[in-house]
């Protein structure tokens, strides 16, 4: 796997994780936290409600589904 294609996936994960620590967050504490752009942020969102594991239960707010996940290391 290429570098960028494994550091996109620990980032998405991170933002997967920190999602479900704090139940509902919106598209800029996720800009805050991770330091890296609004379009990043989107794009990684968009690879995880594609993959059912987020929604958007109003504009600029995300939550975790029900969907169950295992996580590994």
């Amino acid at each position: 796997m290429k570098p960028s294609t494994n550091r996109m996936l620990n980032r998405i994960k991170c933002i997967y994780m920190f999602i479900h620590k704090k139940g509902t967050v919106t598209t800029q504490e996720l800009v805050e936290e991770f330091g890296i752009t609004p379009r990043t942020v989107q794009r990684d969102l968009n690879v995880l409600a594609y993959n059912d594991l987020v929604i958007s239960p109003s504009r600029g707010k995300w939550t975790i589904t029900k969907k169950k996940v295992k996580i590994s290391s």
